[in-house]
């Protein structure tokens, strides 16, 4: 019996995503936290030192605000509001998070409700809504119980401040998309301070501002089964890359990996995917990034690639749980392969 948490995996071998080495000197500026349960980097260059630890102040303190505001599990408005649906009550909401949730909810119809941040019950009862959950398996009259209550943020009203649900089964979690949010959200502030060139790591989920000198901001994609690469690329201004995978998040039982995304038409974790990456683009590139990969993850071998075009998603990767890598056309041309991992078939 092995267990694998986030919180054992920040390295920079762990990471989804890691920027690649430079020999040289430049005048790059970091700064790391932790938080969203998972290792942040926050990278800036070509400012002097001065602005730069300024600007990674601001970002970073947005990033704490946001982990405690929006934290499902521990107390703060979101516990607050999570409550209050649970007894059939109406709670109040600010702008900020009834934004967000209108966010997720849009995202959620698109992906025909594959990306469901209103499953938080199910994840408790699967112990992932902690960094020390355990290697076992949850009550199955209450995972049935649960999944066919098919609690949706459709379920949600907000209106004038307040936030109400029709069913008492929706636990919101933003696990899934407060990460992107996040990106989105430091992308703003660094242009608001001058920064024009920069990049943020949360956990492996990147965007990418500007670019590192005279060159792309150039990035990794980890291998799902293996130390080391899968691919790299380079990353563009405004770009941002997610990745969903079962290798960070997860116990094994008897010989069995249950990962911590979980399938809101079952109630149990996916086991045909390892890995499934994203690449997206334009308004919104962040939040995109971290929460479409979730979808695509969870759809499947015949559904992933009708979920991609129906969220307009043309640049993905997906490493199924024998290890075979299929690459959209599109991607396909930005990836270069680790040695080992020959390039895969592509698919429009």
């Amino acid at each position: 019996m092995r267990l694998s948490r986030g919180v054992l995996g920040w390295l920079l071998l762990a990471s989804t995503v890691w920027l690649t080495a430079c020999n040289r000197p430049e005048p790059v500026h970091k700064q790391q936290s932790f938080v969203f349960g998972t290792q942040v980097e926050v990278t800036v260059y070509g400012v002097e030192e001065g602005a730069a630890h300024q600007a990674l102040q601001t970002v970073l303190g947005e990033f704490d605000r946001l982990h405690r505001a929006w934290h499902p599990w521990e107390s703060g408005p979101l516990e607050t509001i999570n409550a209050a649906l649970a007894a059939g009550r109406s709670a109040p909401i600010d702008a900020e998070l009834a934004t967000a949730i209108a966010g997720a909810r849009d995202l959620a119809i698109a992906s025909d409700h594959l990306f469901n941040p209103a499953i938080g019950n199910l994840v408790r009862l699967w112990g992932f809504h902690t960094d020390t959950f355990v290697a076992r398996l949850p009550d199955a009259a209450e995972q049935t119980r649960l999944t066919r209550a098919q609690p949706r943020l459709t379920d949600l009203v907000i209106a004038k401040g307040q936030i109400r649900s029709s069913n008492p089964a929706v636990r919101i979690d933003l696990g899934g998309y407060a990460k992107g949010y996040a990106l989105d959200l430091a992308a703003r502030k660094l242009r608001e301070a001058g920064i024009r060139n920069a990049l943020v790591n949360i956990g492996g989920n990147v965007m990418a501002l500007g670019q590192r000198g005279d060159r792309p901001w150039h990035i990794a994609i980890q291998h799902p089964r293996r130390p080391g690469i899968l691919a790299e690329l380079d990353l563009h201004d405004g770009e941002a890359i997610g990745t969903s995978g079962d290798y960070q998040r997860f116990f094994e039982r008897d010989g069995r990996r249950y990962c911590h995304l979980l399938d809101p038409r079952s109630g149990a974790p996916v086991t045909h995917t390892q890995a499934l990456t994203v690449l997206t683009a334009g308004p919104q590139a962040g939040t995109r990034s971290d929460a479409l990969s979730k979808p695509l993850f969870v759809a499947g071998p015949q559904d992933w690639q009708a979920i991609a075009r129906k969220t307009s998603i043309t640049h993905a990767l997906r490493v199924d749980d024998q290890g075979r890598v299929t690459v959209t056309t599109a991607l396909a041309a930005r990836l270069t392969f680790a040695p080992d991992s020959p390039p895969p078939p592509s698919k429009p």
